[in-house]
């Protein structure tokens, strides 16, 4: 057993079952549902398929970050067991939560001057996030110390790539990030949007295709073009959907089939709750190692 705890926040968007499986903790992010206030506790509090039928039906959605009272409950019991703490954020550049945890830290910091507790910004979101924190559990695993791992971390979070297919533009609209014209034309068009994060950790538009099919392989070209050792890639793949598991399982085929030596099948998850109120359903994203982002 390490002496230290590897913690993320909800937003890395995996099951219960591979947090527990790959021993590393997390903290939940909220979102409201209409005027009803839920923890992003994985699914527990409301199902997936529930959420995304309520936003299909017109139900609005909200969300908050953790706040600096609740890292303090979160990481104080760790630090009570003697254990340090390596936390990574949601990416600073879609959220303020990294704020929050570093000012629980230095206030804990105090009064646990024996203990590391190691905040970073993981300028990553959803199951990229995931992947990320998968590949620290790994390296730790091996015997990686707490700041050994700390600065593999910062040295690689930017070879993380994320890659989102809109196939609702409405949600984008909602969101203030499409005008309402260019929504409703690219809806008629069958217009797909592609965004991915850059270098800051911010979403970005990066092209656009008509028609499902041809987005879906336009975005497994993107990880021919960008993964590490290219057509040899030998990592894990993530890919998160929500509520549209045939799309993923869709691009899943493809990305197996371009890379036979890959790590294991391609992993599908859902988009939690907390990115689900912002993609909204009919959204697939791509995650695998390749190329530091530089822009």
């Amino acid at each position: 057993m390490s002496n230290y705890i590897l913690s993320c926040c909800s937003t890395a968007d995996l099951t219960q079952e591979q947090f527990d499986a790959r021993d590393i903790h997390y903290v939940c992010f909220h979102f409201q549902l209409d005027d009803k206030v839920y923890p992003d506790d994985l699914g527990k509090s409301i199902s997936f398929d529930e959420f995304y039928k309520a936003m299909e039906n017109g139900s609005d959605t909200k969300t908050s970050q953790v706040n600096v009272d609740e890292f303090l409950e979160y990481f104080e019991p760790f630090l009570k067991e003697g254990k340090d703490i390596l936390h990574l954020s949601l990416s600073s550049g879609i959220s303020g939560v990294y704020n929050s945890a570093c000012v629980a830290r230095n206030v804990l910091a105090e009064k646990y001057p024996d203990r590391k507790i190691i905040v970073l910004d993981s300028l990553n979101a959803c199951s990229g996030y995931g992947l990320l924190m998968d590949k620290l559990a790994d390296l730790r695993d091996e015997g990686m110390d707490i700041d050994t791992l700390a600065e593999w971390a910062e040295n690689n979070k930017l070879k993380m790539h994320t890659w989102i297919i809109a196939t609702d533009l409405k949600y984008l609209v909602r969101g203030g990030r499409v005008s309402k014209t260019s929504g409703f034309v690219g809806n008629m068009l069958s217009i797909c949007p592609v965004i991915n994060l850059n270098a800051e950790g911010k979403l970005i538009p990066r092209m656009k295709v008509r028609t499902k099919k041809k987005v879906l392989q336009a975005v497994a070209d993107k990880m021919k073009e960008l993964a590490q050792d290219r057509e040899n890639y030998s990592e894990k793949c993530y890919i998160a959907n929500a509520a549209c598991y045939d799309d993923a399982k869709a691009l899943a085929d493809i990305v197996e089939a371009a890379f036979p030596n890959m790590n294991g099948k391609v992993q599908i998850n859902t988009i939690g709750t907390v990115i689900g109120s912002h993609t909204g359903p009919g959204t697939v994203v791509l995650f695998f190692w390749g190329d530091e982002r530089v822009d």
